[in-house]
């Protein structure tokens, strides 16, 4: 399959998942600054759910800029990747609306490392499924940032159950910005 329609399929999906969290964000009781800090959690977790979409489509960009060919088990897995990523929304608001509750926090973050485990799968699959292409060989050689953002919301879900849940959210963030920087110190 090419995969410029797949990429689009990709994008496409993104952008209705930011719509459906930006259109959850509840509009502010009257028009004074006590109304907009009323909302100030849905605010936060909005902008921590908008990185983490940004961060996937970004992560996959790159990938599927130096791919030739996908099969069948990359586009399942990639299905099933975007239907736990389509969570993102009712689970931005679930946190919003329970900001200091562990359970809305834990599922937040499991949904994180969902998607880091099924990115891990996607990356030996797309290998797989064009082991001539040594530019995608080597960009998918170095999985650390994906094991760094599953160790540390892990790290996360336990600091927030025992002591303060939004741990578990921050560690999300955080990661987002490991993936970003850890090639950066190794090289």
């Amino acid at each position: 399959m090419e995969t410029e329609r797949f990429e689009a399929f990709i994008d496409a999906i993104l952008a209705i998942i930011i719509t459906i969290i930006v259109l959850e964000i509840p509009l502010a009781s009257n028009g004074s600054w006590q109304a907009l800090l009323d909302i100030k959690y849905e605010f936060i977790i909005y902008a921590i759910s908008f990185m983490i979409c940004f961060n996937f489509w970004n992560f996959n960009n790159n990938v599927f800029s130096i791919v030739n060919k996908v099969d069948p088990k990359v586009i399942w897995t990639m299905g099933l990747t975007l239907f736990v990523f389509s969570l993102l929304p009712y689970l931005t608001t679930f946190v919003a609306e329970n900001f200091n509750v562990f359970f809305p926090q834990f599922l937040y973050g499991l949904t994180f490392i969902i998607t880091a485990i099924f990115s891990l799968i996607i990356g030996k699959f797309l290998k797989d499924a064009d082991p001539g292409n040594i530019a995608l060989q080597i960009a998918l050689n170095d999985h650390s940032s994906l094991y760094f953002t599953i160790i540390l919301v892990l790290i996360g879900m336990v600091i927030g159950y025992f002591a303060y849940p939004p741990v578990i959210m921050l560690c999300c963030l955080i990661s987002i910005f490991g993936v970003w920087f850890i090639p950066k110190i190794k090289g």
